[in-house]
């Protein structure tokens, strides 16, 4: 019996020692091993999804692609009934062809006026240039004369002395007929010069007044042609108005333009299309979704860890995935990002901490993490996928955010 009992406690030591090895050993294991990871099991498939819409109104006339269908970028989805878009094409290319034909013909018709206007104005500047010279030369005429008119006026009175004084003589037969007849000879040319000069003078002072007229004329002239000048400047200013609403008309083309070719719908990204709910005839409104295409080839984890989890979590560390619906298959990626807040905090009814019946809850924060390569043909992720995901924190030298 003491022998047993003796056995026993020896097999119960034994025992001890042998878990104390175990967890001993299992302990050293994690800490070498394990302690890097965090886990979490709340993880998804996720994609930046293209949510396909129309941009104009109308009603759909053909479906090119269904659900699951794989397209690429630019394959066109949908076909909207353009007949309306394409006579508002043909409405503001109408409008835009008679704008130019109207400019053209208000710009030949400018251009017309313009040279008529110009001639006109530079022929009155010439003819008023011509009666001004004509003016000054008279006046410089006239100045000439009327010097000439002194002298002439002078020897007439001389000639005209010489006459008077030496008339009683020549009756008294005191001088010789022929010195009277040179002294009655001179007072004649005398009087004739003076008579000219007189004349001149008149002519002179003639001129003068007609240049003047023709002056004032020229100068009436000159007034109208610079306002006529005027009308072709104000037609400039219009032309510029014109070219503008030609520039208006244009953009306006443009815009139904850009319309009609809205009724063409497109794929923006490739992928597989999903979340088809319209048919054909269906009306639809700008902004309304259509339907989905979702890029399998980009598919990215978002994994949501608990916050005192994130003490280590560095951008670029290593992460092993491993899908529900793929038991045992892994997936490798690295973190590419740590959202800036908690879920709970970007959701629709934010939570309100500073009521009085608050309870503290451990958060989560997504964590956004890049496959190493797209998932194999054999093994395809969805979105919205259950993952489970283990991040290697062992790594510190990534930043905790985005540079």
């Amino acid at each position: 019996m003491a022998e047993n009992s003796a056995r026993n406690r020896k097999g119960l030591k034994i025992a001890l020692a042998i878990i104390v090895v175990l967890a001993g050993l299992s302990s050293f294991l994690w800490w070498f091993l394990h302690r890097h990871l965090v886990f979490t099991d709340n993880a998804y498939v996720m994609a930046d999804s293209a949510t396909i819409s129309s941009r104009v109104t109308g009603k759909i006339k053909k479906i090119f692609v269904e659900n699951d269908d794989y397209v690429k970028k630019g394959t066109i989805l949908i076909q909207l009934d353009n007949s309306d878009y394409k006579l508002r094409v043909a409405q503001a290319l109408a409008v835009v062809n008679s704008l130019k034909a109207e400019y053209r013909l208000r710009k030949t018709e400018l251009t017309y006026v313009d040279k008529r206007t110009l001639a006109a104005l530079q022929e009155v500047n010439a003819a008023l240039s011509i009666a001004r010279e004509r003016k000054k030369q008279a006046i410089d005429k006239l100045s000439e004369l009327t010097e000439r008119q002194k002298i002439a006026q002078a020897d007439f009175g001389h000639a005209k002395k010489d006459l008077e004084r030496f008339k009683p003589l020549f009756t008294k037969k005191a001088i010789a007929e022929r010195d009277f007849d040179r002294i009655k000879t001179a007072y004649k040319k005398a009087r004739a010069q003076l008579e000219a000069v007189k004349a001149a003078i008149k002519a002179a002072k003639k001129e003068i007044s007609v240049a003047n007229e023709e002056i004032k004329r020229m100068e009436a002239k000159l007034i109208s042609a610079k306002a006529e000048r005027l009308k072709v400047e104000v037609e400039k200013h219009r032309l510029k108005a014109m070219e503008a609403k030609i520039e208006q008309a244009k953009k306006s083309l443009e815009l139904a333009k850009l319309n009609l070719s809205y009724c063409t719908i497109k794929a923006p990204i490739s992928g597989y299309v999903a979340q088809k709910h319209i048919q054909v005839g269906d009306w639809v409104q700008p902004g309304q979704p259509l339907l989905a295409i979702v890029p399998l080839q980009d598919v990215y984890v978002e994994a949501n860890f608990k916050e005192t989890q994130l003490t280590n979590m560095r951008i670029g560390q290593r992460a092993e995935i491993e899908a529900d619906i793929y038991p045992g298959y892994k997936f490798f990626g690295k973190v590419t990002g740590i959202r800036a807040g908690t879920g709970a905090a970007f959701s629709l009814l934010p939570p309100e901490n500073a009521t009085g019946n608050w309870i503290k809850v451990v958060q989560r924060v997504p964590v956004k993490i890049k496959l190493d390569r797209p998932p194999p043909p054999d093994h395809p992720l969805r979105v919205g996928l259950s993952l489970e995901v283990t991040v290697d924190t062992s790594e510190k030298t990534g930043p905790f955010l985005k540079k």
